[in-house]
Parts: structure tokens; C-alpha cells; sequence
């Protein structure tokens, strides 16, 4: 009897958080009312999220349903932008270089960067050329199309399209149904959700970069805007080795990874990646030896799951190899007790702030230890908000003990302003996953970290999934003003990914997803994350050493306190 009513009843979900509800005629588009809601945002609706699954613009509901409107101030608008941007770039650069393809190969600098494979260098005439054919896609809106087919005809319709490659990667999809989407005669899959037409981008930069090209896109502060242009020489660096490190292991997408584990070779993969962690971890370490008057202070940062923890502790082991006897300081027992704690604007405690920590104690302490004082550390007990002192932990070290010190705060100078910036020593930590889908479907270092802390947050803090998701974009706010800012002022950059590690972590990391039910806010993310690790066949973790970064999260790490 329901499926014959002409009209359904939607609770809409207003960003003035007075929701309503209203009827629908279910055979209107939902994008009819996004046109009629967009006064109210700030920021370009680009997506639905539909019983808190994302949506895109033209779904058409069947049933009653609570519906949001998705707009680029989200994180998953921006994510939509994003995406649908590559595509078009995918396009354009299809249609006028159909002999060469083009690989979208990681974000950046608020966008991403993509090559032109192949043996002749892109020149400033090609990217005018992309530049212009893209705008004119751009300006004639033209529809891009979704359709859900079955994976074996999707393989068919990519087979045909002469992509046998990405055919081969749905093979190893459980999932039954795929996202096709086209737009003139290009057609590809993807996960993601896109824009229903090329007129919904409007503002985005198309730069030449290095060898390749850099497209870069609004951030989620605002939407109409490109922000400013950063230079990122040394991310830019570190990227570039992530994907020689690639070449080194033979594998640049999942793909290449699952027919290694097929074949029963993950092992190598596995062996490789790790010692290329060594052997990166051992550089930096005598880089540092070296010139230890130039390394008094030793300063570990990243953003969350990292894997910074870990890699503090090799590279200790290392430093000491050398002969130095690192000593280790935690930034956490210089935290003011909670009375003098800073809140953010929802009146919480804002334990990420700067002024959290009590700098001029912090950097007494450092100065009178670099002159071989000795001093009290304090302990911050974390039951009580308080801190104290206790007894056994008076601290005085030698010319060949480097202070190692990490937390989010080590690359920003006024962390430890009374020291010299000629005795720092400073070192960024971030995951940049080598590995993505295929040529179109890059993965964000942002989702292998997410899935990362999921998988952390469940095994060593009993805390589920759901809650870690939520608290995210919380997360990722501290992150874009407290650490991504300073990144370029670190002396080395180190990426904690393994190009193996999706397929190791898809066993811990898929059960606690799939158990965040579907009336969660952030169900749909969670739904998004289960499908990237779709993807990945399983590898066992017998061969992973105790000593991996990677044991930082799925446990027996032998670094464990």
C-alpha cells in the first residue's frame, strides 16, 4: 500500500537546528529541494545525506526518510568537490591525450597532484590546453551521469572502455553493485559520491608542479575562495619518495597488492616495506649524529596516527647505535591542571590548544637542561586534571643525550622559543598511504589514519568505532591549525605508511564498522570506509616484525608499555 502513495513524509535537518517536517512527492528529485534550501548555506550544496547515508543531488526518495543538505562547509562536501574535480580532470585529459593516461597520485595543498605517464615531459603548452578544454566542460554544464550496474557488467562496460586493469580490481569486491559514472564518452567508477553537473565547479587552480600538475580546490573555511597558495617543497619531497618507495616494493595500487597476496608473496612486500622504514629511520639517525650540537632538542610531530609513538622509539634505538643516549621528555606532564586549561568555543576542554601547556616551565626546564642541570619533571595525572611532582623523577643529561620530545606542537617555534633554533632538531611524522585504487581513485592519507585510530581506539582505549568517527572532525580542526601549518619548517619528513598496511588492518577495522548502526550520524562514513577496504585482500600479520609501526595499532608491538 506504501509503495503506491504519491507522497512521502521527510524530516529535514536545517543548519539553524530547527528541523521540520514535510511531504514529498517521490517521484521529485531531492534536488528540487536543495535548490529551494540553498539561501539558507553558506557554502554550494553539493550532496545529500539521506538516512545518514550520502546521497547525490538527484536521488529520488521511495520512503519516508530524514534528509541533510551537504554543502562544502562539511567535510563530505568538500570530499564530493573533490572528487568530482578529478574526475573532470580525468576527462580532459582522456579526450586530448587518449594515447597517455593520466594517474591521480596523492592530495595536496588543498587539492591533489597527477602525472601524465609516459616518456615525453608535460610542457606549459599541454596544461594550457588541459586548463582550457576543462573550463569549457565546466561551462557547459554537462551531466554527469550515475548509474548502478551489477560488477560483472560494470567489468564488462571498463573491459570494453579498454581499462582491463580497473575491471580486474572489482573482481575483488564483495560487494555486488558498482557506481558507474559518465560524462560525454568518459566513464569510470567510483565510490564516491559526484556532482550531477560540471557547471557545480566553479572555482578550483590548475598549476604545473614539479613534473605533473597540481589542481587545487576551496577548503571547507570558504567555499568560493582558492586559499593561498603554500609552497610545499619538503611534503612535495616526501611524497615523491613515497612513490620511489613504491617502484622499490612493485606496487603502485591495490591491484598490484592483491596479486602479490594471491600468489602467496605478501611476505616480500611486507619484508621490503619494513626495511625501507629501517633504513629511512637509520638516515635521519645519523644525520643526527653527525651533528649533534644541532640536535640538542630532538621535536616529533604529526597528525593523529601517525605512528609517531613508534617511530620515536626506533629511532632512540638508532641514536644509540650511534652512540648518543637519547633521553625522552613527555610534553603531556607540562599540561596546566584543568583549572587553567583554555576551552574551545563549545566550552570544552581544549587539550590541543598551545596555551594547554605551561611553555615557560617547559622551557626552563629545557634550557637548564642543555646547560647539564638538573631538574624535576612533574607528572600530569590525568584521573585527578592535576599536576605533580614525584619522587624518582630528577633529570640531568650529558652533551651526548639528545632530548627527544613529540607531540602535536614540536614544529612550532613558540613551543620551545628560549631555545635556539640551531640546536632543534625537528621531524615530521604523517602516513601518506603509496598504494591508491587506480589511476582515478587516489586514497587520502586522512582515511588510512581513520582507519588506523579506529582500529587503536578499539584495541588499547575500549573505545568503538562510532565514537572515534564522531570526534573526527574534531580531530582534523586541531590538526589544520596546530600541525599541518608548520609542517614545512621540519628539518626531514618521514612517511609511517606501508603500502601493505590497508590489507593487514581491513581484519580488525571491518567488524567494528560494520557494527555502527544505521541510525548514526556517521553511519555513511563508516559505509564509505567499509568499501574502500573493499577492495583489499586480506594479508595475515604473522610476518609483521614487533618492532612495525604498524603494531602501534593492531597490537603486540614490542615497544608496548
Amino acid at each position: 500500500m506504501d509503495g503506491h502513495r504519491p507522497y512521502i513524509g521527510l524530516t529535514i535537518i536545517t543548519p539553524q537546528g530547527n528541523d521540520y517536517c514535510r511531504w514529498w512527492n517521490r517521484r521529485t528529485p531531492l534536488q528540487v529541494l536543495a535548490n529551494e534550501l540553498q539561501a539558507q548555506y553558506r557554502a554550494p550544496i553539493v550532496a545529500l545525506s539521506v538516512n545518514n547515508q550520502l546521497e547525490d543531488l538527484r536521488y529520488t526518495p521511495d520512503e519516508d526518510c530524514t534528509v541533510e543538505m551537504v554543502d562544502m562547509t562539511k567535510e563530505a562536501g568538500l570530499r564530493v568537490y573533490a572528487r568530482s574535480l578529478a574526475f573532470v580532470l580525468m576527462r580532459t585529459a582522456r579526450e586530448l591525450f587518449p594515447e597517455r593516461q593520466l594517474e591521480i597520485q596523492f592530495s595536496l595543498n588543498k587539492g591533489f597532484y597527477s602525472e601524465l605517464l609516459g616518456d615525453e615531459p608535460l610542457t606549459d603548452e599541454m596544461v594550457n590546453r588541459l586548463r582550457e578544454r576543462m573550463w569549457d566542460t565546466i561551462r557547459a554544464a554537462e551531466p554527469i551521469e550515475r548509474s548502478v550496474v551489477s560488477r560483472e557488467k560494470a567489468m564488462e562496460i571498463l573491459v570494453g572502455a579498454g581499462r582491463q586493469e580497473q575491471a580486474e580490481l572489482l573482481r575483488y569486491r564483495t560487494s555486488k553493485e558498482v557506481n558507474l559514472y559518465r560524462c560525454g564518452e568518459f566513464i569510470d567508477f567510483s565510490d564516491e559520491i559526484l556532482v550531477p553537473h560540471t557547471g557545480l565547479i566553479t572555482c578550483y587552480q590548475m598549476l604545473k608542479h614539479y613534473t605533473g600538475i597540481l589542481l587545487r580546490h576551496p577548503d571547507s573555511n570558504d567555499a568560493g575562495t582558492l586559499p593561498a597558495n603554500v609552497e610545499q617543497k619538503k611534503l612535495s619531497y616526501i611524497f615523491l619518495e613515497s612513490d620511489k618507495w613504491a617502484k622499490i616494493v612493485k606496487v603502485h595500487n591495490v591491484f598490484e597488492l592483491n596479486k602479490y597476496s594471491e600468489r602467496g608473496d605478501a611476505g616480500e612486500v611486507i619484508r621490503i616495506a619494513e626495511a625501507l622504514h629501517e633504513k629511512k629511520i637509520a638516515q635521519i639517525a645519523d644525520r643526527i649524529a653527525d651533528h649533534p650540537e644541532q640536535a640538542r632538542l630532538i621535536l616529533i610531530a604529526g597528525p593523529s596516527s601517525s605512528g609517531k609513538t613508534t617511530f620515536a622509539q626506533r629511532l632512540k634505538i638508532q641514536l644509540r647505535v650511534n652512540g648518543l643516549s637519547p633521553v625522552t621528555i613527555a610534553l603531556d606532564d607540562y599540561f596546566f591542571s584543568r583549572d587553567q586549561t583554555p576551552r574551545d568555543q563549545n566550552g570544552e576542554y581544549d587539550f590541543e590548544h598551545i596555551d594547554a601547556i605551561d611553555r615557560q616551565l617547559f622551557n626552563e626546564h629545557l634550557t637548564k637542561l642543555i646547560a647539564g642541570e638538573a631538574v624535576d619533571i612533574p607528572f600530569f595525572n590525568f584521573h585527578t586534571g592535576q599536576r605533580e611532582y614525584r619522587e624518582g623523577r630528577k633529570v640531568q643529561i650529558q652533551s651526548n643525550q639528545p632530548i627527544i620530545i613529540e607531540g602535536i606542537h614540536g614544529l612550532n617555534e613558540a613551543l620551545t622559543e628560549r631555545v635556539e633554533r640551531s640546536q632543534k632538531f625537528k621531524i615530521y611524522v604523517s602516513a601518506l598511504l603509496q598504494v591508491n585504487l587506480d589511476l582515478m581513485n587516489y586514497i587520502k592519507s586522512t582515511d588510512a589514519r581513520a582507519i588506523r585510530r579506529i582500529t587503536r581506539d578499539s584495541k588499547f582505549r575500549s573505545y568503538p568505532a562510532e565514537r572515534t568517527l564522531a570526534i573526527w572532525p574534531s580531530v582534523r580542526r586541531g590538526e589544520e591549525r596546530w600541525i599541518f601549518p608548520y609542517q614545512e619548517e621540519a628539518d626531514i619528513m618521514f612517511n609511517s605508511a606501508l603500502v601493505y598496511e590497508p590489507a593487514v588492518i581491513k581484519t580488525y577495522a571491518e567488524p567494528l564498522l560494520r557494527a555502527i548502526p544505521k541510525q548514526s550520524r556517521v553511519y555513511g562514513e563508516a559505509q564509505r570506509l567499509l568499501s574502500l577496504l573493499d577492495y583489499f585482500c586480506v594479508i595475515d600479520d604473522q610476518e609483521i616484525a614487533p618492532n612495525s609501526i604498524l603494531r602501534e595499532f593492531i597490537g603486540g608491538s614490542c615497544f608496548a608499555k
